[in-house]
């Protein structure tokens, strides 16, 4: 376990509920914004983090540099309770599975939820350790347009069904004690990152 400068993690207090929102934001967007409001409030967080990942190991290609999405998504996500980091990056950590145990040792007493798009569930099964990861901490599961029957059909959804609870139930999520999960439906906007870079509107042509 690297030892790290306790500037460079982000800040919870001790028995904090703490939102872990993973993915390379390549760009970030509103969409990603929008899911992290509604996170905050349905489960009732003290804190959320973005883990802005240096790539993503089941994607062939690589993102855009680690800063510039660093300092585009701080730029978009402004929340007092909200922390854009690079974790991952600075725990030296590839994998989910790695990234939170990493978390929950040097972070004791805190309550992680990790955060997820429905579109995530339904591929879940093909992560690095998918089974650890669900049985670490409890998960919410965020739907987006046209995911909602294949995430609740996936190999996932169906190992841990048992495991499940009701949406009325997320403010309890983070006292849960994993293997728990939550799928929440949300307003939606279907927006992608994809569709973005596909527009020219991320590193090159400028703004979004």
């Amino acid at each position: 376990m690297p030892v790290l400068p306790r500037h460079d993690l982000p800040f919870a207090p001790r028995r904090a509920s703490v939102g872990l929102f993973g993915g390379s934001f390549d760009p970030a967007h509103e969409g990603h914004v929008h899911v992290t409001r509604h996170a905050l409030q349905r489960l009732e967080l003290d804190r959320l983090w973005w883990l802005v990942s240096p790539g993503n190991p089941l994607k062939s290609f690589g993102p855009a540099p680690l800063q510039a999405r660093l300092t585009q998504a701080r730029k978009l996500m402004r929340h007092p309770r909200v922390d854009v980091t690079p974790v991952e990056s600075l725990l030296g950590t590839r994998y989910t599975a790695d990234t939170l145990r990493a978390l929950m040792h040097l972070y004791p007493e805190r309550r992680f939820v990790w955060i997820m798009g429905a579109d995530n569930l339904a591929s879940f099964h093909q992560w690095d350790n998918w089974r650890v990861i669900m049985e670490s901490l409890p998960i919410a599961v965020v739907a987006r347009p046209g995911q909602q029957l294949r995430a609740l059909s996936s190999v996932a959804a169906r190992r841990y069904a048992r495991a499940r609870i009701p949406a009325r139930s997320a403010p309890l999520l983070s006292m849960a004690q994993a293997p728990a999960w939550c799928f929440l439906t949300v307003p939606l906007r279907d927006i992608s990152s994809s569709h973005l870079r596909a527009q020219g509107n991320w590193l090159g042509t400028g703004h979004l």
